[in-house]
């Protein structure tokens, strides 16, 4: 298959290697490779870049940027969808939704 056209994957390495063939690897504020994770669930993979916490000067928590996504690959097809950055358990369920509609 085609990297337009994936073989469906049927492991989560599968699945992060879709994803990095086909988007851009998120960079961490230093300029590396930010982590990324892959969350299997019944009818897909949830991956998504995990960034640091954010601190101000003195070292205080700080909300997280707005904005973002994560990127769902369907188990059945190989094809990608973005999500909103929700936690993962609200990504995975608008996922669900969106293949009903």
């Amino acid at each position: 298959m085609t990297s337009e056209n994936p073989a469906p994957p049927t492991t989560s390495e599968q699945a992060l290697d879709i994803v990095r063939d086909r988007y851009a690897q998120p960079k961490l504020p230093d300029g590396s490779p930010a982590e990324l994770r892959v969350e299997e669930f019944d009818i897909g993979y949830l991956v998504y870049a995990v960034f640091p916490p954010v601190t101000d000067t003195a070292g205080r928590p700080q909300p997280a940027p707005p904005g973002g996504s994560k990127i769902v690959v369907s188990k059945e097809t190989g094809e990608t969808v973005t999500v909103p950055n929700y936690p993962t358990e609200t990504a995975i369920a608008l996922y669900r939704k969106q293949r009903q509609a």
